[in-house]
């Protein structure tokens, strides 16, 4: 893999991932919704308004508008932007200090990289959350915020919940990047260099890297998503008038309630469209992050 300077990797790992934002944001969407179905009620005493993938696409671009399959795409592009600008930056002055090198060293620096980036970015996917999951009422789940844009939305958390209030929820995105981050970066790293190993595609191929993020997606999806569906709650639950969810007190009580009213499979509601938007982003944002890494390093070594 090429060395580029941490600063570099910021630019590098924020861009590559907000171009994946553009092509998978409307399965975020989907996927939003699904996790958001049914919420603490028992299996069967629920209209679903969402079936599946397919069927759930027809009725976001029905009822919303094929607009509404981008709805808060802002917002995503700017958690994109931070979250993994501060991960990937921090993942690489970790190599560079060699703790990636270390047994394990891959994962640590992987999770805590990704803890640090979901913690600054917290307030966008606050936003993102919220945003995507406002709908008309016909098949409306979940609470609704009726925010009218990312501005209007954190100004009126931050009016009524004060500072803390744009962080409400950090408590269940940190072990959902955590996890994701480290299965992402870890099994990349390792399945770019098995692929490179067999000898099958040409060594600077752009398609090592495809193959590597197709393999590293599947462990991704694996891992996060009880972390996502419980994240996606947390965040759009309503609040009391001090600013406390009025559904979760926290990570540990959305996972329970969860488990005991919905059953053990709700922690994996919406994992078909999961895959379809974790999957793909994963591999797009692998990819474009390792061609840009060699076009950066190639530049450094002509300059110098």
């Amino acid at each position: 893999m090429e060395t580029v300077a941490p600063a570099v990797d910021l630019v590098l790992g924020a861009s590559a991932c907000c171009l994946a934002c553009v092509f998978t944001n409307p399965l975020e969407v989907v996927k939003t919704r699904l996790q958001l179905q049914g919420e603490l009620q028992a299996p069967g005493t629920y209209p679903r308004h969402y079936r599946g993938f397919v069927a759930s696409v027809a009725a976001v671009a029905r009822e919303d508008g094929l607009c509404g399959l981008q709805k808060g795409l802002a917002a995503g592009l700017l958690y994109q932007g931070v979250m993994n600008g501060v991960r990937f930056y921090c993942y690489s002055l970790a190599c560079q200090a060699g703790i990636t090198q270390q047994p394990g060293g891959t994962v640590v620096a992987g999770a805590v990289a990704g803890a640090l980036g979901a913690f600054v970015g917290s307030p966008a996917y606050l936003v993102k959350t919220q945003l995507q999951a406002q709908t008309v009422a016909a098949i409306a789940v979940g609470h609704q915020h009726h925010h009218q844009s990312i501005l209007g939305a954190m100004e009126t958390i931050w009016r009524q919940q004060g500072l803390a209030g744009l962080w409400r929820g950090v408590g269940g995105a940190v072990p959902r990047v955590m996890v994701g981050s480290a299965a992402q970066l870890a099994t990349f790293a390792s399945s770019k260099a098995w692929v490179q190993e067999q000898q099958w595609l040409p060594e600077d191929s752009w398609l090592v890297a495809l193959a590597g993020g197709m393999i590293s997606s599947v462990a991704v999806v694996a891992v996060m998503t009880p972390f996502d569906v419980v994240s996606t709650r947390l965040y759009n639950q309503p609040v009391d008038g001090a600013g406390r969810g009025r559904l979760y007190r926290g990570l540990a009580d959305c996972l329970v309630k969860t488990w005991r009213l919905e059953g053990p499979l709700a922690l994996y509601k919406g994992l078909g469209p999961a895959y379809l938007r974790l999957g793909p982003h994963t591999i797009l944002s692998m990819l474009f992050w390792d061609e840009l890494r060699k076009l950066a390093g190639r530049s450094q070594r002509q300059g110098t």
